[in-house]
């Protein structure tokens, strides 16, 4: 394929996942925003301490529907028979995977607050708010799933769309709701948890064109090819929990150093990172179609284009994302400080251009990790994914915090994100040459 076509593929599959990727996360920032305006620091605190088990949610999501449409894609490309039953596989085990997290949101929503850090002013504040979606569950991993199988089977505009209108409907509804309905912390709840059901409809208008070739086959569910899929799927597995891992870490941490007001100022930090996380996962996961199709077919110069663009197109995002941070921490902190903490500002805006300096290596590994899945090299891929997502960025906190108290606390991610960098650049040489 010729330098021009690659192109114009890589810039329709990229950008419009990254924007789709970006409607995603805006609506945790919309959820943090309004929370804040309704029930101050507990409440941006409260939601904090429940993002770890949304990052479980989305992280499910993301391995199977991620790992199951590569697996699609590269066994359609094939022409191999077994390429259908990946779709209706994925699934059935979102949905029963899902009825766990049900069962857990409808009778212990307090205890898995409590376990996660959470003071009696936290729980009266979170209860509603992680029960209601945890009852969403199904729903939330099926968003991820059509999505992924959308986009893979030639629809990355539909796909986009589809996360945008329902990070709109999640906006405007969240506002409707808490306000005007004065339903507070349910309220921000039911706007989330209604919002991937939209993302599910517009996805399914796909199964209308001519060129779909999706299908749902009603069998037996297979543990053998769940697994299969997921060795695939285990990079956006971590890639989605790094930010879940790395905030239930930190909470535990700046609750010694800080207390609840730092865990505010953490909470404010860490959704502004979601946003800048999601515009690389939609670059990697953009890609990634493009990476498995060339690899199906044995284009091994195709392959090495796309990494080349994908690579300085991160390199160019993770500087813009710098520059931002750099220069307008003090701004944006403030939108989400609606009790004008001076405390928590200082927290936060020293935080945010610390921590953000992370994605000058984060986006390398990102967009590394989506290229090794891609191509079948899991191996590598899990190592990577496990040693930035948990082993490192634990180890850094633990160890920063210590020497340099919050500080450190925001040091920890980038060096964390450096020393991962090392080990990506050796597995793309050793995969290319």
């Amino acid at each position: 394929m010729n330098q021009t076509t690659i192109n114009q593929s890589f810039f329709k599959y990229v950008f419009q996942n990254i924007l789709g990727m970006i409607g995603i996360s805006v609506y945790i920032l919309a959820d943090t925003f309004f929370i804040s305006l309704a029930e101050g620091a507990d409440g941006i605190a409260a939601l904090n301490l429940v993002l770890p088990i949304y990052s479980l949610i989305f992280a499910i999501g993301a391995m199977i529907g991620v790992g199951s449409a590569i697996r699609f894609n590269i066994a359609s490309v094939r022409k191999e028979q077994t390429a259908d039953r990946y779709f209706s596989n994925a699934i059935l085990f979102a949905i029963l995977i899902g009825v766990i997290f049900i069962l857990l949101g409808i009778f212990i929503p307090d205890k898995i607050l409590a376990l996660l850090g959470g003071d009696r002013n936290i729980i009266a504040v979170g209860k509603v708010y992680t029960r209601i979606f945890m009852m969403f569950t199904p729903f939330f991993m099926l968003n991820y799933i059509f999505n992924a199988f959308v986009r893979n089977d030639g629809s990355p505009s539909l796909a986009m769309a589809a996360t945008l209108f329902s990070s709109l409907f999640n906006i405007v509804f969240d506002y409707i709701l808490m306000f005007p309905f004065q339903l507070g912390m349910a309220g921000a709840a039911l706007a989330t948890a209604f919002s991937p059901i939209i993302g599910v409809l517009i996805c399914s208008l796909h199964f209308l064109n001519k060129k779909n070739t999706i299908k749902f086959k009603w069998k037996i569910p297979s543990v053998g090819r769940l697994l299969h899929s997921c060795q695939l799927g285990i990079s956006a597995f971590i890639g989605e929990m790094a930010s879940g891992i790395t905030t239930l870490v930190f909470n535990f941490i700046i609750l010694n150093l800080t207390g609840n007001i730092g865990i505010a100022a953490y909470g404010i930090v860490a959704n502004i990172s979601l946003v800048a996380t999601s515009v690389f996962n939609g670059l990697s996961q953009g890609a990634q179609p493009l990476f498995s199709n060339f690899y199906g077919i044995g284009e091994r110069t195709s392959i090495k284009k796309i990494l080349k663009l994908s690579m300085v197109t991160g390199m160019v995002l993770s500087i813009v994302a710098i520059l931002v941070t750099q220069f307008f921490a003090e701004p944006i902190v403030q939108i989400f400080n609606s009790e004008s903490s001076t405390e928590m500002a200082e927290y936060a805006t020293i935080g945010l251009k610390i921590y953000f300096l992370g994605y000058l290596f984060a986006g390398f590994n990102i967009v590394g990790t989506g290229y090794l899945s891609a191509t079948e090299n899991a191996g590598w891929a899990f190592l990577i994914s496990i040693l930035r997502g948990i082993v490192a960025i634990i180890i850094c906190a633990v160890i920063l915090a210590k020497l340099f108290d919050m500080t450190g606390i925001w040091l920890a991610f980038p060096v964390a994100e450096g020393l991962t960098a090392i080990i990506m650049m050796i597995a793309i040489v050793s995969r290319l040459f």
